[in-house]
């Protein structure tokens, strides 16, 4: 019997892990993204995906971990600025004020995206937070904002070549 319990919560844990990574990569993806192309640098999709990922995990690791809760954001904040300062040639300080205003640029459409979605649904947030699958598919739109949001800073402001250090 205790065989069977074990089961359950090792799929549980699964299913909350594969659920994280659902919102977690595409978003982390647009964060350094969005940083990358803020700083000057050529969106490389090759490095910047697999870093994403990284820091997906580091994040759902750090939320499992008996720790205050938000400590994973700061963590992947300081983690994405040491990231893109040594795999670019960017300045660590500048490489902090383009990570910033990524997180902050995603901090706000978050706000504005689950708002708007309450105000016209008219619904209690908890109704969807008790439903782990929709409250990531909500997080999804921000998530692919991000990764707009990146194209069109790269366009906007033209990249330099030979930035990357990797």
């Amino acid at each position: 019997m205790e065989n069977i319990w074990n089961i359950k919560i090792k799929g549980e844990i699964m299913v909350n892990f594969l659920l994280f990574l659902l919102q977690a990569i595409p978003e982390m993806t647009g964060v350094i993204a969005f940083s990358v192309a803020l700083a000057g640098v050529p969106l490389r999709w090759g490095i910047i995906t697999p870093a994403a990922t990284v820091l997906a995990v580091i994040a759902f690791v750090i939320r499992a971990l008996p720790f205050t809760f938000g400590l994973h954001t700061v963590a992947c904040l300081m983690l994405a600025v040491v990231f893109v300062a040594k795999a670019t040639r960017v300045l660590l300080s500048k490489s902090f004020v383009a990570v910033f205003s990524s997180v902050a640029t995603l901090a706000v459409l978050e706000l504005v995206i689950h708002e708007g979605f309450f105000a016209v649904t008219k619904t209690d947030p908890q109704v969807y937070l008790a439903n782990p699958l929709f409250w990531r598919l909500l997080g999804l739109p921000q998530a692919l904002l991000m990764i707009v949001f990146a194209l069109l800073a790269a366009k906007i402001k033209k990249p330099a070549e030979g930035m990357w250090k990797i």
